[in-house]
């Protein structure tokens, strides 16, 4: 038995499984030649002679038969059909038959010329040819499991031995003449299977290494599309499959490879690189074009407007169409100054015509940078001079947060006011507590940083920090009036008539023992309280009733001292006058 193709682990006992509708005809065939099915009486001549290839002569010729003397008891009758060739069909001509029936149902013995063909062909098979042996054939019809082909004889093709490429019709390969190679001969069965796709994958390897030895790198070769797949196509250079990648298609940019081939398709490409280890040829089909990206730095300088077409939108941006193969790609950030763009849709379209400037060139990667808001004036450009530090403004609130308010100056031109400054005295949770979006507000500028575009306001400094004054305005020892704003476990808060919140201390609310705080005091009580302590650095006030009370009752008492010694002093005055007047009375007497 012939080696197999190492490029195929075929297992000839599966295919002979596919073959048994054979059976019945190679059964036939045996019991022809073992004279199985006569009758006693003949079983013995037809030993003899049923099964034999006898030598005779063409006697008459009728319109369906041919009747032939082979020299025993009766002339044989030989169907006309079975005579292929017309030269064949000549009185007197000596014709080899096969003896059929020593006697049929007219007496006269039966013979085949085609039986006796197909015994001769099988005998030159089974003495000249052997399992690798090629031979010539024509597909005769379509059975299940493949095709039957004549040899000479019927050998089974199977159908994953037809050809070394996907079929789609069994019935193209009908009437026609192949060459093929013997895979099994089964004696017993008398059935041969055969290969073609054996021989075709023999002449491809044969042909696959005399392409390798003698294509060169740089050379222009015609192959036929036979497979495409997302990254590339598979082209056939007659013997050796190459691959051209999606990047070696075109200048341009396309998504899948379909849209510039089609399968059968002939292409000329051009060889880029050979592996004749593991027989890989790299293809390229738009290296038969100039590079346009040749002399780019030249054509496209930084600074230059350019008008293009929108190809291709992703999540950073834009592709634009400069000219055919060239593209240019317009980042989110370079697309506008006046908004934040996070979607490139927000701006533009596929198949929008925009003009576009050019940031710079990257040659060497095939890059261009473009950007579409450099074609329009920059409202940065000159923030500086149009909002300078300490210059009041009012502007719309757009935007609230956790951390402050974002106002429009002007279209392109926000800025933030922190919650840090909305109030000199005010404890502000969230901006909301004293914004409203929609709203106008009055702020200053505090801060203005051009190139990271970012601008700080202040609404608290529109007026004077009271804690800058808070010691001539309000020192300590000063009495206050003020609402209870909150109490806690270790004292009370209570806002000032300037807007101030100051602590009282649960150790200064009272100058009489007590359990809690709120048995002395309670939310939104008005209380009066002394100052005895300033923290303008920390802007802190520390108030103090206890210290108020004693300060209020010691003065109550020193009221009443002084009240008390003023009476007696009155009585003893009116005494001494009394007094006086009696003497100056006795003395004039």
């Amino acid at each position: 038995m012939s080696p197999k193709n190492p490029t195929h682990d075929w297992n000839t006992s599966n295919v002979l499984d596919d073959v048994d509708f054979q059976e019945n005809e190679a059964r036939q065939f045996r019991d022809l030649l073992s004279g199985k099915g006569k009758s006693s009486a003949e079983t013995a001549l037809s030993m003899l002679s049923v099964g034999q290839i006898l030598e005779g002569r063409i006697v008459e010729i009728s319109k369906d038969f041919v009747v032939i003397d082979v020299g025993l008891k009766s002339e044989g009758l030989v169907p006309i059909s079975e005579f292929i060739e017309p030269e064949e069909l000549e009185l007197g001509k000596q014709v080899e038959v096969y003896l059929d029936q020593t006697e049929g149902e007219d007496g006269q013995i039966v013979l085949s010329k085609e039986k006796a063909r197909k015994f001769r062909q099988w005998e030159h098979i089974v003495k000249n040819c052997k399992e690798g042996s090629i031979v010539k054939g024509e597909v005769i019809r379509k059975v299940k499991g493949g095709l039957m082909v004549d040899i000479g004889m019927e050998a089974f093709l199977p159908g994953s031995q037809i050809d070394n490429k996907r079929i789609k019709n069994l019935d193209d390969f009908i009437g026609r003449t192949y060459e093929f190679k013997i895979l099994k001969i089964n004696i017993e069965r008398k059935n041969i299977v055969v290969s073609r796709r054996e021989l075709l994958e023999e002449e491809r390897v044969s042909r696959k290494t005399e392409l390798l030895e003698n294509i060169k790198e740089g050379t222009t070769r015609r192959g036929v599309v036979k497979n495409i797949t997302d990254f590339g196509v598979f082209l056939d250079l007659d013997g050796i499959d190459g691959l051209l990648h999606i990047t070696d298609m075109t200048w341009k940019r396309i998504k899948h490879p379909s849209e510039m081939v089609h399968l059968g398709q002939e292409l000329d490409v051009v060889i880029l690189h050979i592996d004749r280890e593991k027989g890989r040829v790299a293809l390229g089909l738009k290296q038969k074009e100039m590079n346009p990206w040749e002399e780019i730095e030249s054509r496209y300088p930084q600074g230059t407007r350019i008008r293009g077409k929108i190809v291709n939108l992703v999540s950073y941006g834009a592709f634009i169409e400069i000219e055919p193969g060239i593209e240019g790609l317009i980042h989110v950030s370079e697309m506008s100054w006046t908004k934040n763009v996070t979607d490139p849709s927000e701006i533009v379209r596929v198949g929008d015509e925009v003009e576009a400037i050019v940031l710079s060139v990257q040659k060497e990667e095939g890059k261009i940078s473009l950007g579409i808001k450099q074609t329009e004036r920059n409202p940065w450009e000159d923030v500086e001079r149009k909002y300078p530090v300490d210059s009041s403004v009012v502007a719309e609130i757009r935007n609230l947060t956790n951390y402050g308010a974002f106002v429009e100056l002007e279209p392109g031109v926000d800025g933030l006011i922190h919650i840090s400054d909305l109030s000199w005295i005010k404890k502000v949770s969230h901006p909301s507590e004293v914004l409203k979006k929609g709203d106008k507000v009055e702020a200053v500028i505090l801060s203005v940083d051009k190139e990271s575009k970012k601008i700080t306001l202040g609404v608290k400094q529109l007026s004077t920090n009271p804690w800058e004054t808070i010691e001539r305005s309000l020192p300590v020892g000063t009495i206050v009036n003020g609402v209870v704003t909150k109490t806690t476990a270790f004292g009370a808060f209570v806002q000032l008539d300037n807007g101030i919140e100051a602590l009282i201390h649960v150790t200064e609310l009272s100058d009489q023992p007590f359990g809690k705080v709120e048995d002395i005091i309670q939310k939104g009580d008005n209380v009066t309280a002394k100052v005895i302590k300033l923290d303008p650095e920390h802007k802190k006030i520390a108030l103090s009733i206890k210290e108020y009370l004693i300060e209020k009752n010691q003065q109550n008492r020193d009221d009443i001292v002084v009240s008390t010694k003023g009476k007696k002093g009155k009585k003893k005055s009116e005494e001494s006058k009394k007094k006086a007047e009696e003497d100056e009375e006795e003395e004039s007497l």
